[in-house]
């Protein structure tokens, strides 16, 4: 592991493409106040370093409820009976390659899991539930919470930029 150093343009250039990933190299480049070789250069190494990890599109889903139906999302509480790392390694690498699970958290103390999924609607939440939840053993209790309203969802992380230079290890 080699430890990668940030100076305060490659903060503003994270914090830059959070906002608006789809932006041109040029467009990034004035925004930050650097060449835009410089800007292609700094955005190479931080994705290199594995500090972006990917680029995705956020989809609108009160929009998309037009064309496919609202869905439903759910936060749910996962704990297992076993929670040697063997077991949680096991249930973590089953739930996340589901389709329908959007996050999954290992936390403590309380649950040994909080997921967010989706269904298309509650006989598809059935099917997930039983999939990944019921057919385990090994979970002992599940505690589903149905979204009734997304008030909130960023994805952005707090970065500031006047913070100075930062060490991270990668």
């Amino acid at each position: 592991m080699e430890s990668l150093s940030l100076d305060p343009t490659d903060l503003r250039l994270l914090d830059a493409l959070q906002h608006d990933a789809s932006q041109t190299n040029q467009r990034l480049a004035a925004e930050v106040g650097i060449s835009p070789p410089t800007c292609l250069r700094r955005v190479q190494r931080l994705r290199e370093a594995g500090l972006i990890e990917r680029q995705v599109a956020l989809l609108s889903p009160d929009r998309l409820a037009a064309v496919l139906g609202h869905g439903l999302q759910a936060v749910v509480e996962i704990s297992l009976d076993r929670q040697d790392a063997a077991a949680l390694d096991a249930f973590e690498a089953r739930v996340i390659a589901d389709e329908a699970v959007q996050q999954c958290w290992r936390v403590s103390p309380g649950p040994d899991f909080v997921l967010v999924v989706a269904a298309r609607d509650m006989p598809g939440y059935g099917a997930l539930a039983q999939r990944l939840f019921t057919a385990d053993a090994n979970v002992r209790n599940v505690k589903a919470f149905f979204s009734l309203k997304r008030a909130k969802f960023e994805p952005r992380l707090p970065i500031s930029s006047s913070a100075g230079a930062a060490s991270s290890d990668s």
